[in-house]
């Protein structure tokens, strides 16, 4: 039976993972690590099978120094991270099992698949994305999105304009709006919409509650359990 810590375990998202990993017959939890103890990841922290973290940034330097002491396998869904940091998470892959993702709903990835190819058949169609999460969220926009406008822009062509103010004048033909709403409850809407000559196209994914990107994050875990070392994708492990 696999151990494992969960980091950020008394955020909202890490005591959901806690509860789902202590459900799962295949999985034993350790402990979990939040603010007032992860200086304990550095050099007290007894090692384990895997890690999933779903914490802070601030968080990684700890997790990333955890993972090299001890090999244990990396699943981390912390968003906002820094370019720096990404590479952080790519260099650990040269000693540990690691995956990063956005968001580990199937319904997303299936998501970011169909926008991906929607933008290469509506050529010269515009294209905004807009995202829409709970009063509560800390970054805009979401990770998700993010991985949304990578999949309908791969090669970085086009302008990005972060919601649209005062007179703008006409839309530039290469551009793509990346809108963030915030309200409430909500725990996570993504819409890519295509817009052409008198019609529309729009893709949604809506997440009613964050058990989705939790069962999503802990199924994965298992399968990058059996994968070779490096930096994995959730499509290349779930797919």
């Amino acid at each position: 039976m696999a151990k494992v810590i969960v980091v950020g375990a008394a955020g909202k998202m890490g005591s959901l993972v806690r509860a789902t990993v202590e459900a799962d017959g295949g999985l034993e939890y350790a402990g979990g690590y939040d603010v007032e103890n992860i200086d304990e990841l550095d050099e007290v922290a007894p090692a384990v099978d895997l890690v999933i973290d779903f914490s802070r940034p601030s968080a990684l330097p700890h997790v990333a120094a955890y993972v090299r002491r001890t090999g244990a396998a990396l699943v981390s869904g912390t968003t906002g991270l820094s370019d720096a940091e990404l590479s952080t998470l790519e260099e650990l892959g040269s000693c540990a099992r690691v995956v990063w993702s956005s968001n580990y709903s199937l319904g997303v990835a299936v998501l970011r698949r169909m926008a991906a190819q929607a933008a290469q058949a509506l050529e010269g169609w515009d294209i905004e994305i807009v995202e829409t999460h709970h009063n509560q969220k800390a970054d805009a926009p979401s990770g998700t999105a993010v991985a949304l406008l990578q999949a309908v822009n791969p090669a970085g062509e086009c302008a990005v304009a972060h919601g649209r103010s005062g007179i703008v004048g006409a839309r530039p033909k290469r551009e793509i709006g990346m809108h963030a709403l915030r309200g409430g409850t909500v725990a996570g809407t993504h819409e890519v919409h295509f817009f052409g000559a008198d019609e529309e196209v729009c893709l949604t994914h809506r997440a009613t509650s964050r058990q989705i990107f939790v069962a999503g994050a802990v199924a994965c875990a298992k399968k990058l359990l059996d994968a070779d070392l490096g930096l994995h994708t959730f499509d290349e492990l779930m797919f």
